[in-house]
């Protein structure tokens, strides 16, 4: 008689453990610690993400977003474009300026599957679909997506922003090319050339080109294609711009067209005799924020006739140091002390089609600081600064939908904080970042979140408002169409700037 014991397994079937079966020891200051991997849980690092899920699903946008997309697959082991796009959109919501970081989407099991997903695809698949979509088609796509978001606000009065960023390269790219780059002299680079909805920090359209073609002749043809898109009765009520846009070719275009304009001058030798002339008179006006201002008419070379200038300048009560590094080896310093003998004064100079008075018009120019902070923030905290490939048509895709997912993001958090826009860098770790973990029970799926930020209450009430509003929606607006609960969402995100007035879709002709 065989009187062996069986083979016990350490596990029966149906009662496997949850974590793999190696585990470490970690000896720490708190003590000794065992650490255990869980390979198999349905967990995510951004465990806040479905409320932004939902916003997407309510208006419409990332569905539409898809099914628009000029991409096809012929073969059967392709990705799906949701997989694709749906990978894309990750990537930049977590802050990812590399194809190589999409590796670290992959083991989220949860946000992929809420965003109808079957899988997240590899970055090498990301940058083969990209290459497949014709250029013109997919930057055609991309901007009708970007006016979506902007064109219902467009019946209000706004201001247009135009300007340039300079995105510094390190490979063969293609439009790698040496041009003005003023933090790396020398480096190649692209141009970014960017139309912006002021106030709101809307991307209009972004125009991507080599490196050298950054100049205002270059992006003219952008900037004019835009407004005459969007037509004449939404066109902006001003169109600012840094010095580089102060030039004859846009302001008498500009006045051709009929549209009003503030932008900066170059200190050039003519600016600067005018206003030594006018620094001995006292007659200067109050221009805000310390400074004072004074108005001439100025024809300098190469303009075509005279045109309103405004001479701005701000007395400096701190001392100053001046370094002088014409032999870098050894800079030549020199000090400006301020006594009451002697002033120190900054100055500037702007040329304006507007008969505003000046302090108005001092304070419409310091308004453009936002434009800046929104170009900082986009290549800093978004994907401007990186997603670059050896063919200009990808970086120019991928420039577009930074930028489509950039607004989407803008007026979302608009609906946590009516009042207030935070920047990616805060908006983020708050209201994305936290682990989730998913359960099922009797059919019901529950995410656990667990915030590490210190400010968790405030995504609390932010994501119960926001909760509470799309569930409103979703309940009492069930007969309308996804154009209209985008306007619903806009209209109760932009409460504040709409001064609380309800945004209505066109009216749509019925078939004959």
């Amino acid at each position: 008689m065989d009187r062996s014991l069986p083979a016990l397994l350490p596990h029966p079937v149906g009662e496997q453990p949850s974590v793999e079966e190696f585990a470490a020891t970690a000896e720490t200051f708190g003590g000794r610690v065992h650490v255990e991997w869980d390979s198999g849980g349905r967990v995510t690092p951004l465990g806040q993400l479905p409320f932004f899920i939902e916003y997407l699903k309510q208006a419409g946008l990332f569905d539409g977003w898809v099914a628009d997309c000029p991409l096809t697959f012929s073969s059967p082991n392709a990705p799906s474009k949701r997989d694709l796009l749906g990978t894309v959109l990750l990537s930049v919501l977590a802050g990812h300026n590399r194809y190589a970081h999409i590796t670290t989407l992959r083991c989220d099991a949860v946000n992929p599957r809420l965003l109808g997903m079957k899988k997240v695809v590899s970055e090498d698949a990301v940058r083969r679909g990209l290459a497949k979509i014709d250029e013109a088609a997919g930057l055609s796509w991309l901007q009708t997506h970007l006016d979506y978001c902007s064109s219902p606000l467009l019946s209000e009065p706004w201001v247009l922003d135009i300007d340039s960023t300079i995105k510094p390269l390190y490979g063969q790219q293609e439009g790698a090319m040496v041009g003005y780059n003023p933090h790396k002299p020398g480096r190649p680079s692209h141009c970014y050339h960017t139309y912006m909805m002021a106030n709101l920090r809307l991307v209009l359209g972004v125009d991507v080109q080599p490196g050298d073609e950054h100049t205002p002749k270059h992006g003219q043809v952008g900037l004019w294609s835009l407004l005459h898109r969007i037509g004449r009765d939404r066109w902006p009520a001003l169109l600012r711009g840094d010095v580089a846009w102060g030039i004859e070719p846009v302001m008498a275009r500009a006045e051709q067209e009929g549209l009003a304009y503030l932008f900066r001058l170059r200190l050039t030798a003519n600016v600067k005799r005018a206003l030594t002339k006018m620094m001995a008179e006292r007659d200067w006006s109050n221009a805000g924020h310390g400074w004072q201002g004074k108005e001439t008419t100025l024809r300098l070379v190469g303009w075509s006739r005279q045109r309103r200038v405004v001479l701005l300048r701000r007395k400096l009560d701190r001392p100053l140091l001046l370094v002088d590094r014409v032999e870098p080896e050894q800079p030549l310093l020199s000090f400006a002390e301020i006594g009451p003998d002697r002033e120190v004064w900054e100055y500037a100079a702007l040329v304006t089609s507007l008969d505003s008075e000046i302090l108005t018009l001092g304070q419409l120019y310091r308004d453009r600081g936002d434009c800046e902070n929104t170009f900082d923030e986009l290549k800093n905290q978004w994907g401007w600064g990186g997603f670059t490939t050896h063919d200009l048509k990808r970086c120019r895709l991928l420039a577009g939908s930074v930028a489509l997912i950039f607004n989407w993001w803008s007026l979302f958090v608009r609906l946590a904080d009516l009042d207030h826009r935070p920047e990616a860098i805060t908006s983020r770790p708050l209201l994305m970042q936290a682990i989730a973990r998913q359960t099922q029970h009797a059919g019901q799926v529950t995410l656990t979140i667990t915030s590490t930020h210190a400010e968790q209450h405030k995504a609390r009430r932010a994501y119960l408002r926001i909760a509470g509003f799309l569930t409103r929606l979703r309940e009492t607006a069930e007969q309308l169409d996804p154009v209209q609960r985008w306007y619903r969402i806009l209209s109760e995100a932009l409460r504040r700037y709409l001064k609380g007035r309800q945004l209505h879709p066109p009216l749509r002709l019925a078939p004959a």
